[in-house]
């Protein structure tokens, strides 16, 4: 990470976020309890919401995280993506648990309630880091096995559990199929139409990118959310629930290391290092799996023929109609949902 990025995170720390919940304020007191023990809720205008928030410490981190569903069920965890958050699986969870699952939505780091344990720990964004706190979770929670769902960076970290951990994943749900990168395979142009969808990339490599995002972050990431769903009549309340969570103090930090990491501009740790040279080999993925597609996705994706043959197992595509855009799981939930039941049968 560079000097300038630590040198921002350390001032983040020490300094209280404007505009921070109530909620996420109580839970930040949590990071060093673990428990699962309820500590508010997520209740807000803007359609459905979650009850109370759970904390736990997994790894190097406090995870805030919903859960609704039996606790003896068969469980699936869903994972947000940027700029999201678990509120995308608000409408899922229910359609879910109405099928008998225990269903687990975590806050990824930077997001919402979920903290680092400690001040030392760099605000990592790189890929392997997000999977290894997903399996840190999993471990906390004694979970062994789990249907994984998600879409954007949880689709690419659900990608790398069923790659690497494959005992860890029963089945998965992934929106834009195949997602797992390498900073040696980004640095390779793309065409300028492909690069036109990734302006933000670029803006966030330049410090004037870090400035504006922090100063921003609100307005920049509705825009992300226009230009990703352009067909979605979302409300102001809607928007706003999830945008609660982006004023997690590691968020900024988070998010520009992660888009300076894929393009080679910043270092991940170098306990992670074995993780992503068995990435960069692209691998292929054996677990049951249903990859999705919106008919109006505006964010950057690969074509579905592009990927299908990395999927080695029980396999199928499903393009979905209606303008639907990136945010699968909160514009289309019952065909999200679907999939989730339906690559979990035997």
């Amino acid at each position: 990470m560079s000097d300038q990025i630590n040198m921002r995170r350390r001032r983040l720390l020490g300094t209280t976020v404007a505009g921070i919940s109530l909620l996420e304020l109580s839970l930040s007191g949590l990071a060093h309890a673990q428990s699962n023990a309820t500590a508010g809720s997520t209740k807000a205008a803007g359609g459905a919401s979650f009850g109370p928030i759970r904390q736990i410490n997994a790894g190097t981190l406090s995870i805030g995280y919903a859960e609704a569903g039996p606790q003896n069920g068969p469980v699936v965890i869903l994972l947000h993506g940027w700029p999201y958050d678990i509120h995308s699986f608000a409408e899922v969870t229910p359609l879910l648990v109405a099928a008998g699952y225990r269903v687990i939505v975590p806050y990824l780091r930077g997001y919402g309630s979920t903290r680092f344990l400690s001040a030392d720990t760099p605000r990592n964004g790189q890929q392997a880091v997000v999977a290894v706190d997903i399996i840190a979770l999993m471990d906390a929670l004694k979970i062994d096995k789990a249907v994984l769902g998600g879409f954007d960076w949880g689709a690419r970290t659900v990608n790398i559990i069923a790659a690497l951990w494959p005992e860890r994943c029963k089945a998965m749900v992934s929106v834009s199929g195949y997602l797992i990168g390498s900073q040696e395979a980004n640095r390779a142009p793309l065409p300028p139409k492909a690069e036109l969808t990734w302006w933000y990339q670029f803006y966030f490599a330049t410090e004037r990118g870090y400035a504006g995002y922090e100063a921003n972050r609100h307005d920049f990431n509705k825009l992300i959310w226009h230009t990703a769903s352009p067909k979605w009549d979302f409300d102001d309340a809607t928007f706003e629930r999830s945008a609660q969570s982006f004023n997690n103090p590691d968020h900024v930090a988070v998010v520009i290391h992660n888009y300076r990491w894929r393009l080679g501009l910043v270092q991940g740790e170098a306990q992670y290092d074995e993780l992503e040279k068995r990435l960069a080999m692209a691998p292929t993925i054996g677990v049951p799996t249903i990859t999705m597609e919106g008919d109006a996705n505006g964010a950057a994706h690969p074509e579905p023929a592009a990927y299908a043959k990395k999927f080695t197992g029980r396999y199928q595509h499903r393009n979905l109609s209606g303008g639907i855009g990136h945010n699968v799981p909160q514009e289309a939930p019952k065909a999200f949902a679907d999939a989730i039941i339906d690559v979990a049968r035997p």
